[in-house]
């Protein structure tokens, strides 16, 4: 039994890149991926206690629908949940050398933050791919709501109660 699962809450480091495979013909069908950096920011104290930053740096591939989203939504400074697999890809250069590259491969998407903050404009439907076992999803607290009550509370009635102390009952 293996696993392969990134879970990641980052802001987007550049706007998105677009291309399409299959042609390079975006109205022909042809498949979408969109490709943008993450940063993670680990804060934490040191031993004399400095507060301290270690920022990491990933390469997300979204593909179709999943760079859809990208597209429309995302851009540099977007906070976005991503949800996908490690791909380590290999090629060979101009030059002949062997270069290697880590991605996360995203199956799941969203968006963070409120839609002020989102530079890519409005707010948009988070997107996951379609998958043989549902993806965990952290359940949302419930707010409380108050509503305003319909009608007026009444004004006291009287019911002309005779304040005599030989009419009260010993208890």
């Amino acid at each position: 039994m293996s696993l392969n699962k990134v879970m990641l809450i980052g802001n987007v480091g550049k706007d998105p890149e677009i291309r399409y495979l299959d042609g390079n013909n975006p109205g022909q069908g042809a498949t979408k991926v969109a490709q943008f950096t993450l940063a993670t920011t680990e804060r934490y104290r040191d031993r004399n206690g400095e507060l301290r930053e270690n920022t990491e740096w990933h390469n997300i591939v979204a593909w179709r629908n999943s760079a859809d989203v990208a597209e429309k939504f995302i851009r540099k400074g977007t906070q976005v949940y991503i949800e996908g697999k490690l791909r380590t890809r290999s090629w060979t250069d101009q030059t002949g050398n062997k270069k290697f590259t880590t991605e996360v491969a995203v199956d799941s998407l969203q968006l963070l933050g409120k839609r002020n903050d989102n530079p890519g404009g409005q707010a948009a439907p988070s997107y996951q791919q379609p998958q043989s076992q549902p993806a965990y999803q952290q359940p949302r607290p419930q707010q409380p709501t108050y509503q305003q009550p319909q009608n007026p509370p009444q004004q006291p009635i009287d019911i002309g109660i005779d304040d005599n102390p030989s009419d009260d009952l010993p208890f």
